[in-house]
């Protein structure tokens, strides 16, 4: 595919002007963009039929599509991806959008979930889209935690953290475990757990088992090696994805084609599909990313696009982050300040609190 950037440069200033002028038109209403519209506020006195030209031309270089015949132009993906690349202005939220996001937020209280859980309200009501936040991996210090057997082929990890919060996760034993090799292994690890973190314990007992592999409990071998137990669930991850705001989405969609799509988007994350990856797209590069269509693969059959930028904590590590969802003719400009605001306020409330 044609680099974005490479067709902007080679396009010249009436053709830029065009382009602009189609996409700003088609994401403010969702309609095609024809020649006669352009003409009448266009920087200079052109005809519809140099206007059109024009748009053949873009429609050529695969920046803009036609829907149907004699009907305006729209911008296809790779002209969202340009728009956004080279001619989005993106400034800063007006006081009123901050001042929404602060109020929702309200204090700094009560447990993180809670916090983020309101993070998830604000930017679905101020955006009028849907909204995600992925919270932390919880890396508590642990006390205890203990084996037990559900399956033949399933078990049971139940970890209790320092801070007395309590988490079971599901994994596959090795075959033949009975309840004494379980119990032993719990042994075994709560001796050297207590006071350590997940990732801690991970990294103490992968330098055992380098060292004593022969020696090690094949249930103590097999949890750790399986990354600590799957969490809750097959294909889930360790962080928790809060969704917002799914009648925001439906409430615009009119047709019965675009309701599909939408339906099709909260399948896949209520299904938790590829939700690992939303941080892994956020650490990719600094401050906002903006995903359109099938550059996501979580999105690619609905058609969405993805304003996502992740949170920090006080140690400057990316812990999080805070996304809106939405069909790809979002107001970028409007909502691509409102995400990253979002994003340092949370960053700044968890390292108060001292999050790690």
């Amino acid at each position: 595919m044609t680099d974005a950037r490479t067709l902007l440069d080679e396009m010249n200033d009436r053709s830029r002007e065009v382009f602009r002028r189609v996409v700003e038109g088609y994401l403010d209403s969702g309609d095609p963009v024809g020649s006669r519209t352009l003409t009448r506020d266009f920087s200079e006195k052109v005809s519809a039929a140099t206007i059109r030209n024009v748009m053949q031309d873009l429609e050529f270089m695969g920046l803009l599509d036609s829907p149907h015949i004699s009907a305006g132009r729209i911008p296809t993906q790779l002209g969202l991806r340009m728009f956004v690349d080279g001619l989005l202005e993106v400034g800063v939220p007006d006081d009123g959008d901050r001042e929404k996001i602060e109020a929702t937020l309200g204090t700094n209280e009560g447990d993180v979930t809670g916090l983020l859980d309101r993070v998830g309200s604000a930017l679905s009501g101020v955006t009028q889209g849907a909204s995600l936040v992925l919270t932390p991996k919880q890396e508590a210090p642990i006390k205890h935690l203990e084996f037990v057997q559900i399956g033949a082929e399933q078990a049971l990890v139940v970890i209790v953290f320092a801070d007395g919060h309590v988490e079971n996760r599901l994994f596959q034993p090795p075959a033949g475990q009975t309840p004494s090799s379980m119990r032993e292994a719990a042994n075994f690890l709560n001796a050297m757990i207590e006071g350590r973190t997940l990732s801690e314990v991970k990294t103490t007992v992968q330098a055992q088992i380098a060292a004593r592999r022969q020696e090690l409990d094949a249930l103590s071998r097999a949890m750790v090696e399986s990354g600590l137990a799957t969490w809750e669930g097959e294909g889930d991850t360790p962080e928790r994805l809060i969704v917002r705001g799914r009648s925001n989405l439906l409430s615009d969609s009119t047709e019965a084609e675009e309701l599909e799509r939408v339906r099709s988007l909260f399948d896949d994350l209520e299904r938790k599909r590829d939700i690992a990856e939303f941080l892994d797209l956020a650490q990719d590069g600094d401050g906002v990313r903006i995903f359109i269509g099938s550059e996501n693969k979580l999105f690619s059959l609905s058609g969405s696009s993805l304003v996502v930028s992740p949170y920090m904590n006080a140690d400057r590590k990316i812990i999080g982050a805070v996304g809106v969802i939405g069909p790809t003719r979002l107001n970028y400009g409007r909502i691509v300040p409102i995400v990253d605001y979002t994003a340092q306020l949370v960053g700044r409330m968890l390292s108060d609190r001292g999050e790690r």
